[in-house]
């Protein structure tokens, strides 16, 4: 097994065939940028005989002055019947300045004869001249063998042969490819044991996830000897995705004892993961291994007291070295471990004794059997840790509001919101005009408190989930809503349920500005002063 192992990431090229990514030229560059901090060893930048816009991207890569990773132009053999500096795509990587180039080419007999339609001869030519090619050009060249695995496995003589042109050609790395991704990890060991014997040039694997094996198969090849490791941030890739390099660089380097990153690089591994899921508009599921929020999550009561011990009992590694944290989540199924081990996260002081601590959680087991949960909405559990335990100023209250809503044929709906509400004794009426019932509630309460609280003015809503809990209710069913928000320095995120998803809508944001002016203090208003904000305003 080698001491250390270069990571090759094709988020940038093979993750973008992937549903649902698509990624713009300044995207690509961010993500770029991100993945040479990370400490990659390799960015594969696109297919410069593609499309323009992975031109663009190499001509515009190299303004960025990267520190480690060197940039590599994908690829394909020549095509048959013409000569390796007469095929455009070759050429292409050239001309688009890359000191690395990545090509691909059959190693599967079957794909010769039915995806590229020549002679087993012709191909292994295709090889040989495209490799050589870009080798007089002063490329490193990393050669791809493409459905490799599957290849041995039908015709083992003719897929060595593929690879021995390739190193013949002068290829600096041969990378096997699991294609299809069908293979089992002990396939995969044996045949990369098999095949290094006659190479003398080193071996990485390059493996897809249709059998959920992607990691697997590729922690496999590097037991056998693999030194070159790719795959794509978060798994990103065609049908299944490619191995997730956010799963392979830590086991690779926390459990094999293997050299992939610096320590210090290693922890950048879960903002990096977090910053291109944002950037790709794609969801990062929550259990995602060592990178998603829920990775060192704990629920169970015993569990949570028994990593306040010692968080071995249920972590396999520390949530810092990757970048990441522990959680602890407030449920029903939480018992005063995870309400202390909570409040210490949020910097509150809670007595195991006091009789608030047994109210909270009381109130915490009865709040989520009504369908609330607090995992993801730490500022309402916040606001009900102070209510209970420290006491909570009510510095509004609602009196009541109502909703106006008009949809007419070929016309935007429109919503206005008429709201009574109690502030630090004065009842305010306020109306106000929104884009749904939720934003007119927003823009309605704001007038009442802004005069109060100016600081509001920098509170926007950044994100708003609706879950329906009992679809068996169809229409009528309960509702729970998230509400994230942010002043700009930092963010919180609130719940509320009900049947009605306005007034769950209305709990959530009630929460959200509840927090967001915890500690604050008033402006001296007088009463007459509000009437000048009392009216109808138009959004």
């Amino acid at each position: 097994m080698p001491k250390s192992v270069r990571i090759f990431d094709t988020t940038l090229r093979d993750g973008t065939q992937g549903e649902g990514v698509s990624l713009s030229v300044e995207d690509k560059l961010k993500i770029a940028h991100k993945l040479d901090e990370l400490g990659v060893h390799y960015i594969e930048g696109g297919w410069p005989g593609s499309n323009s816009k992975d031109i663009e991207f190499f001509v515009r890569v190299r303004e960025l002055n990267l520190k480690q990773a060197k940039i590599s132009a994908f690829g394909s053999t020549r095509r048959k019947g013409i000569k390796a500096s007469e095929d455009i795509n070759l050429n292409r990587i050239i001309e688009s300045g890359v000191e690395v180039a990545s090509i691909f080419g059959k190693s599967w007999d079957f794909h010769v004869h039915k995806a590229i339609q020549t002679t087993l001869e012709e191909n292994l030519s295709m090889i040989h001249d495209s490799v050589s090619y870009l080798k007089s050009k002063g490329l490193e060249v990393i050669y791809l063998a493409e459905h490799f695995f599957d290849g041995y496995k039908h015709n083992p003589a003719y897929a060595l042969d593929t690879i021995l042109k390739a190193q013949e050609g002068g290829a600096d790395w041969i990378v096997l490819c699991d294609t299809n991704g069908g293979s089992l990890p002990d396939e995969v060991a044996n045949i990369v044991t098999a095949v290094q014997q006659p190479l003398n040039i080193p071996l990485g694997i390059h493996a897809h996830n249709d059998c959920e094996l992607g990691v697997a198969n590729t922690l496999a090849a590097v037991a056998a000897g693999a030194t070159q490791v790719q795959g794509t941030m978060n798994g990103y890739g065609e049908r299944c995705g490619n191995a997730n390099l956010c799963s392979v660089i830590p086991n690779l380097q926390l459990k094999m004892g293997l050299e992939a990153l610096a320590p210090q690089q290693l922890e950048l591994l879960t903002p990096t993961a977090r910053y291109i899921s944002e950037i790709a508009n794609m969801h990062m599921p929550l259990n995602q291994p060592y990178v998603g929020t829920a990775a060192f999550a704990h629920k169970g009561g015993i569990h949570v007291s028994a990593i306040l011990k010692n968080p071995t009992t249920y972590e396999h590694t520390k949530p810092e070295y990757v970048g990441n944290k522990q959680r602890v989540l407030v449920s029903e199924l939480a018992g005063q471990s995870n309400l202390l081990s909570k409040a210490q996260e949020l910097n509150m002081e809670l007595d195991p004794q006091h009789e608030g601590t047994k109210k909270v959680i009381l109130e915490v087991k009865n709040l989520e059997h009504e369908g609330y949960q607090f995992e993801g909405a730490d500022a309402s559990l916040e606001l009900l840790l102070r209510k209970h335990v420290h006491g909570l100023e009510d510095i509004f209250r609602l009196e009541s509001f109502k909703i106006l809503m008009e949809k007419a044929a070929g016309k935007p709906e429109e919503s206005e919101a008429f709201l009574k509400v109690n502030v630090h004794g004065n009842s305010m009426y306020t109306a106000a005009e929104g884009r749904g019932p939720l934003n007119a509630l927003d823009y309605a309460l704001r007038k009442a408190l802004e005069p109060y609280y100016p600081s509001i003015r920098n509170m926007h809503l950044t994100d708003y989930k609706v879950r329906v809990l009992d679809e068996k209710d169809a229409s009528a069913a309960k509702v729970r809503v998230l509400i994230e928000t942010t002043n700009g320095e930092t963010s919180w995120s609130t719940v509320g349920v009900s049947e009605n998803v306005i007034e769950a809508s209305w709990n959530a944001l009630v929460d959200s500005f509840r927090y967001a002016l915890i500690g604050k203090k008033p402006l001296p208003i007088a009463p007459m002063e509000y009437k000048e904000h009392v009216g109808l305003v138009n959004h």
